[in-house]
């Protein structure tokens, strides 16, 4: 899931304070009360749930320019997702008074937003298909799909930065399920897979 773009400046001319976070470190929890608005300047975050089973479901990552956790804070309630930086970051937080004041300021940052949100909603329907379909191949074409144009990788084959772990937590799939499906993709050649790096 795809997050909204900020110029840094004018988050900084507002009051956000610049955080750092190491690889693993605890940025919000679940059903804690959503009070900032978050902007990732360097690194990656990571935002999730986990069900009964320990099994974890990514619900987005997000990289430098990418905000999260803002539907929570717009409905002023609590997130309904854990956040973590997945390697070294440096995050962006404003305090969520202060980011209503700014958009109340800046009109065309609200329409940006609300496109924003727009896309949320469209990339959650994807994913809802996609979980909604038996078929691990579908699931992770969709998926893989999503991730090229958000890489906007046009016609030529990408390196997935992704582990197959990774795409298991991300199509709700187990992992053996996921290195079987891509070796049948492989052989249909809708993937790619060189030392163990995954194309597509």
């Amino acid at each position: 899931m795809e997050g909204m773009t900020m110029d840094p400046n004018i988050l900084i001319a507002y009051g956000a304070a610049v955080q750092k976070y190491k690889k693993h470190a605890i940025i919000f929890r679940q059903d804690e009360m959503a009070r900032f608005y978050f902007q990732v300047l360097e690194g990656e975050v990571k935002t999730y749930n986990v069900n009964h089973n320990t099994k974890e479901f990514v619900q987005g990552i997000f990289g430098a320019g990418e905000s999260f956790g803002e539907p929570a804070l717009f409905v002023r309630d609590v997130h309904p997702v854990n956040a973590i930086a997945i390697r070294q970051s440096v995050i962006l937080k404003l305090s969520g008074d202060v980011f209503f004041t700014l958009l109340a300021e800046y009109p065309d940052i609200q329409r940006i937003m609300l496109d924003h949100f727009a896309r949320q909603m469209y990339d959650h329907a994807v994913s809802v298909r996609m979980l909604n379909n038996d078929a691990p191949e579908f699931r992770i074409l969709d998926f893989l799909t999503t991730y090229k144009k958000k890489a906007e990788g046009g016609e030529d084959r990408i390196l997935v930065h992704f582990t197959r772990q990774e795409i298991a937590n991300q199509t709700g799939l187990r992992v053996e399920t996921v290195i079987r499906a891509l070796a049948k993709l492989r052989d249909q050649q809708k993937v790619e897979i060189i030392n163990r790096k995954l194309y597509f």
